[in-house]
């Protein structure tokens, strides 16, 4: 991985010189002010941190190093890892070197496969993939090099990158195994070294032969990858990266993170809340049947899952783009048609909700993923979250291998307690 390497070095000394000349310039200036209400509200929307995988911009939505959606949406998840760590997208030798190596590197150990059928067949999906991760930990070269001689602090981010390829490697087989093994009580499809990451894992889970269904795959990859560093699951894994734990527990950890119902569960929620609505409606309810319901959640205290989101304030492009996909292969999808009706009258409801307080009265992409997701047989609501973690990890990789390289520190913000805060908050009145 000669050529991926020199570009990620080639990256790094470009961010690094950056850094060192605003800490020398700028190292005490104040480049925010923190209210009380983000102290005590999750640290919600507290700059507090630099990724330079990705930024998400309120009115534009996710940019991977200096592309938009649009400019990305048609790449391959592999090319996506290639520009999260480099910067760049690849060239055609710097592709097929990345595709070789993780064809060299895809097969699982093979105590893997006995460890699968021998967890609990009613252990949720996300907690088999996190718990495969997890049991490959003794294998990480991070590990098995760190306080040697011939490993110097340079170079963690070179053990990073090179457990993060054998780890993202084995991952669309793992979750092919998990979804074939443990959810539809079946035998393995084998990888084939003939195809990239999307199509091996649409061949892999065997439920869908049609080509858009790998086409889906692939832009649910390339979509969910990452979304810079404070969403729970990156924050998690970097925090736990940044204490030099390996990145089979730094992707662990943030998968677990990942499986909250407030974070990765919500497609799956957004489904069950149409199928909820199909099964009080009929499977073609009117935009006045919509309404009449959507205003009867809010009445009842419920909110509308798939609208809103921490940092946007438009419709997430990526629920455009799965939008067009939809519109584009299957535009008679019942589902989908609900989503559509959905998405023409809950914004204007909530602009006016509770006297417009709703900073984002908007769809993400939750409000429409599970629906394509389940249009093309993958019916077992607990895997989605597998998929999102499947995609996630490409960017939990991408941000320690960054961020080792730059030699960034432990991640250790200051805590406080109410009578703290309560003393800080007289003294100033």
């Amino acid at each position: 991985m000669e050529l991926l390497k020199k570009n990620v070095n080639k990256r790094k000394e470009i961010l690094g010189g950056e850094i060192a000349d605003i800490l020398k310039n700028h190292a005490d200036t104040t480049v925010g002010e923190i209210k009380v209400k983000q102290l005590l509200g999750g640290m919600r929307g507290m700059t507090s941190l630099v990724c330079n995988t990705s930024f998400v911009d309120p009115y534009k939505g996710l940019f991977i190093s200096e592309y938009s959606i649009p400019e990305f949406e048609d790449r391959l998840p592999e090319e996506i890892f290639y520009l999260l760590c480099a910067g760049k997208f690849p060239d055609d030798d710097e592709m097929a070197e990345l595709r070789e190596e993780i064809n060299a590197r895809s097969k699982l150990p093979k105590f893997m496969w006995s460890f699968i059928r021998s967890l609990p067949k009613k252990m949720h999906p996300m907690t088999l993939f996190s718990m495969c991760i997890l049991s490959m930990e003794g294998r990480s070269v991070f590990k098995q090099n760190y306080g040697t001689p011939e490993m110097t602090k340079a170079q963690y981010w070179e053990y990073t990158l090179e457990d993060s390829l054998n780890l993202l490697s084995k991952l669309p087989t793992i979750a092919a195994a998990i979804y074939r093994i443990h959810l539809l009580g079946k035998q393995p499809i084998d990888y084939s070294p003939r195809l990239d990451w999307s199509n091996n894992l649409a061949q892999m889970l065997g439920v869908n032969s049609e080509r858009s269904f790998s086409e889906l795959l692939r832009l649910y990859l390339v979509l969910h990858c990452d979304h810079e560093g404070g969403n729970v699951s990156a924050f998690t894994s970097r925090v736990v990266n940044s204490a030099l734990s390996n990145i089979y527990y730094a992707a662990s950890a943030g998968l677990n993170g990942l499986a909250g119902p407030l974070h990765g569960l919500a497609n799956q929620v957004c489904l069950q809340f149409i199928q909820g609505i199909h099964a009080q409606l009929g499977d073609s309810p009117t935009t006045d049947d919509i309404t009449a319901y959507i205003n009867n959640e809010l009445e009842n205290g419920r909110v509308i899952p798939g609208y809103g989101h921490a940092v946007l304030r438009i419709t997430d492009p990526r629920f455009s783009a799965f939008m067009e996909f939809g519109n584009k292969y299957c535009p008679n999808s019942a589902y989908l048609q609900t989503v559509k009706k959905l998405y023409y009258v809950v914004p204007n409801i909530l602009k006016d909700y509770k006297g417009g307080k709703v900073a984002n009265p908007y769809p993400n992409v939750d409000a429409i993923s599970g629906s394509l997701l389940y249009h093309y047989g993958i019916k077992k609501y607990g895997f989605y979250t597998v998929l999102f973690g499947l995609s996630r990890v490409l960017g939990f990789c991408a941000q320690s291998v960054l961020a080792l390289g730059l030699n960034q520190p432990i991640i250790r913000p200051k805590s406080v307690t109410n009578k703290w805060l309560k003393d800080k908050l007289e003294k100033q009145e």
